[in-house]
């Protein structure tokens, strides 16, 4: 955790724009450094505060959930779909170790949302990770809605190819199949059928194998 919150550390205070918000900075990181019970209830009371920054936000957030305190969950699922990549990976990667039942159905309903799909890296690349009963739904879902759009964000398309070959469920080579008759996702949907054929011969021999069932 050490290295990850100084690269937070690190961003917000490039963030910071007055010295009113770098002496509140200052004061949140010695509120953090305590660590005791007392200190661990001002954190998670500025979660729900009126008028946060988003940065004090995220920073109670990263310190709770790493902690395994739940009460940052609702913030980390803001910060797992905000427009700005630094700020989803971090929430991410804190989301994964925080062990809330929760986390994978929150993160299949943003990786599927189609108002949401340009922020969605971050929640399929969590889904993979979690492995959880609704990752593949969730991927097959994304994928299928990105083959049929007529404006493709072949970034989530392809994370979603990569990630369903990652997991290797057979209930994905149907989706897998059909992005291989794109150019763009071709290579990632061959590597991902083979991975889930056993390492076998491709996206032919993969969707062969699933018929035979």
């Amino acid at each position: 955790m050490d290295d990850e919150f100084r690269t937070l550390t690190e961003r917000v205070r490039a963030s910071l724009t007055t010295p009113q918000e770098a002496a509140a900075h200052a004061s949140l990181l010695s509120l953090v450094r305590k660590g005791t019970p007392a200190a661990r209830e001002q954190l998670a009371r500025i979660l729900v505060a009126p008028e946060q920054p988003l940065w004090a936000r995220e920073t109670a957030a990263f310190v709770l959930g790493s902690a395994g305190d739940r009460r940052a969950f609702e913030t980390l699922v803001l910060l797992l779909n905000y427009r700005e990549p630094a700020r989803c990976a971090t929430a991410a990667r804190v989301l994964a170790r925080l062990g809330d039942p929760r986390t994978a159905r929150a993160a299949a309903a943003l990786a599927t949302n189609p108002l949401r799909t340009a922020y969605s890296l971050h929640p399929i690349r969590l889904l993979v990770e979690l492995r959880a009963p609704e990752s593949v739904p969730a991927l097959v879902a994304a994928l299928e809605r990105q083959l049929a759009a007529r404006d493709r964000h072949w970034p989530i398309a392809r994370a979603c190819v990569e990630g369903l070959g990652a997991i290797g469920d057979e209930r994905a080579i149907p989706a897998l199949t059909a992005a291989g008759k794109y150019i763009r996702l071709s290579a990632a949907a061959a590597a991902a059928l083979a991975r889930i054929s056993g390492g076998g011969g491709g996206p032919a021999d993969a969707a062969d194998k699933a018929h035979a069932r």
